[in-house]
Parts: C-alpha cells; sequence; structure tokens
C-alpha cells in the first residue's frame, strides 16, 4: 500500500508544480502591456493563385561534356590531344571537335566516340598560328550538332 501512496504523492506534486508554472505565465502575460510597442498594420494578406504552384525538382541530370586540352600551348604542325568526360551521353556516341572561326563554330574535321567509363579523346594538328578557341559537341543520328555542347578551351598555337 505504500508503494501506493509514494505514486499518488509524486502525481499530486507534478500536477501541483505544472498549474504553479501555467499561472506564473498566466499572470505575466496579463501584467503585460496590452498593446504591442510595434503596431501592427492591417493589410490584405497575400493570397495563392493558380500560377503560384511549386516546381518540381528535376529527376535526372542533363547531359554535360568537360574538356581539356594538352598541350594549351602548341607548335603549328604539333598534335593537341583533347580528352574529357560525358555525362548521360551513351557508349559510342559521336563527338565532333569545333572551333570558333570569325564568330561561328565550324568543324575542325576531327572526331570521337564515347568510350566505357564516359570519357573520350580527340587529337588534332593546328597548322594556323594563333589563338584557338575549341569546344566539343554531341552530333545527332543525322550527323548534325546536337544540343550537348563542352565548355571551352583556349590553345595558342606558335
Amino acid at each position: 500500500m505504500s508503494f501506493t501512496r509514494s505514486r499518488r504523492a509524486r502525481a499530486l506534486a507534478a500536477g501541483t508544480l505544472s498549474a504553479a508554472l501555467l499561472s506564473t505565465g498566466t499572470a505575466g502575460a496579463l501584467a503585460a502591456d496590452a498593446k504591442p510597442s510595434p503596431t501592427p498594420t492591417t493589410t490584405a494578406s497575400p493570397t495563392m493563385t493558380a500560377t503560384h504552384k511549386p516546381v518540381p525538382m528535376p529527376t535526372s541530370t542533363a547531359a554535360s561534356i568537360s574538356l581539356t586540352a594538352r598541350p594549351t600551348s602548341a607548335k603549328a604542325g604539333q598534335t593537341v590531344v583533347f580528352r574529357g568526360r560525358t555525362k548521360g551521353l551513351k557508349v559510342g556516341s559521336p563527338l565532333l571537335l569545333q572551333h570558333l572561326k570569325n564568330g561561328k563554330w565550324t568543324a575542325l574535321g576531327a572526331t570521337g566516340k564515347v568510350k566505357t567509363g564516359s570519357s573520350f579523346a580527340i587529337s588534332t594538328k593546328f597548322t594556323t598560328k594563333g589563338t584557338e578557341t575549341v569546344r566539343v559537341a554531341s552530333l545527332t543520328r543525322a550527323g548534325k550538332v546536337g544540343k550537348v555542347i563542352s565548355n571551352t578551351v583556349t590553345v595558342t598555337v606558335s
């Protein structure tokens, strides 16, 4: 029977303490100023319209091509190797090396394919001295430049 009394005593003490804490908080709230110091303005609350719909996150990563060149400074006639990695392109997908000429991207005549492991390597020789801005583009089945384009790389030819 003493076990039950002990339990009752603890429950009574916990209830008394809870009531005391609640009444202290209520008394403090009643004693506070009735008017808050920054007066809230009465503006219309924003409403959701049909045009405010959440945009879903894409489930897959877009295809991409990364590109590096070795060497970045070459003599005319020296071979330059362009290497990189792809994402989202199938093994065997054709790639085209392009350079910027008179403000337009034109083919250099060098091509490659995506290898197992999503890597590629394309080599070419530059015969004209100057600065060459180069990129790699994916090719469609029809042999046209696709939508996936690499970053540009600059090679100085002397």
